[in-house]
């Protein structure tokens, strides 16, 4: 079972000043799968700064897009559904990578819904502004934290991703690290090595997911994922451990 997130906050009478400037490239107005226990919507934040090679929402790399959604009509549509939604997931790209998500958070959580992130955090002083307004976060941890660049197409990406992630594990916020395991570029060594990292950071729930085509598919071939022993092994450093199919 996944950590229970901490319960959603009372709306105070008057809500936050909006957040304009969030880009917004998508809008799921319910989803049961991306914030553990809780009915959510998910809003998917245009932009990303990595460029993995798996990545299954290339479209939302860009900082921009022809097709923007404005925020306040997320908002609009939050409201008509508060009487079903019981959170709201900022996902995306990369959350972390727009300055304009601490306030977009703000609206949302004076709207008496609990907020989640999902993140791979590449602004770590960001992720310090909003983690005392985030009830639960899904963390992704690329790959073993020397060796970002192979899978990130991106520089320097790994410290500091390690170094957001002992934060967080500080923060006393409830989370779960997840590697998306790339067969082209993850071997089970490299699996161990991102195990026995978060195992000394203190990572209590670890999470290995299968990689998915861009129509959802399982990546074709067979990866370290498919290792009973290696999932033997690595389910043994943590309290919690999954294993997610592309499927599910």
């Amino acid at each position: 079972m996944r950590s229970a997130p901490t319960s959603r906050s009372a709306a105070p009478v008057s809500p936050p000043r909006e957040a304009p400037g969030l880009r917004v490239g998508g809008f799921e107005p319910f989803s049961t799968l991306d914030f553990p226990g809780r009915l959510a919507a998910v809003v998917f934040c245009q932009g990303c700064p990595l460029a993995c090679g798996y990545c299954h929402n290339p479209d939302l790399i860009p900082a921009t897009a022809e097709r923007l959604i404005d925020f306040d009509s997320v908002l609009a549509r939050l409201e008509a559904r508060r009487d079903f939604l019981e959170a709201v997931v900022f996902s995306g790209g990369e959350p972390l990578a727009q300055a304009a998500l601490a306030p977009a958070i703000e609206a949302v959580k004076a709207r008496g819904f609990a907020v989640a992130l999902h993140t791979a955090v590449t602004a770590p002083a960001l992720l310090d502004r909003v983690l005392a307004h985030v009830d639960w976060v899904g963390f992704d941890v690329k790959a073993p934290f020397d060796r970002y660049d192979p899978v990130t197409g991106v520089a320097k990406a790994g410290p500091k991703a390690r170094a957001s992630l002992e934060r967080l594990a500080a923060s006393g916020v409830p989370f779960e690290a997840r590697t998306t395991v790339w067969p082209v570029a993850l071997d089970a060594d490299d699996i161990r090595a991102i195990a026995f990292a978060l195992q000394q950071l203190g990572v209590r729930r670890y999470v290995l997911q299968e990689t998915r085509t861009a129509d959802r598919r399982p990546w074709p071939g067979g990866s370290a994922i498919d290792d009973a022993a290696l999932l033997d092994e690595v389910g043994a450093m943590f309290d919690e451990f999954e294993v997610r199919r592309a499927e599910s």
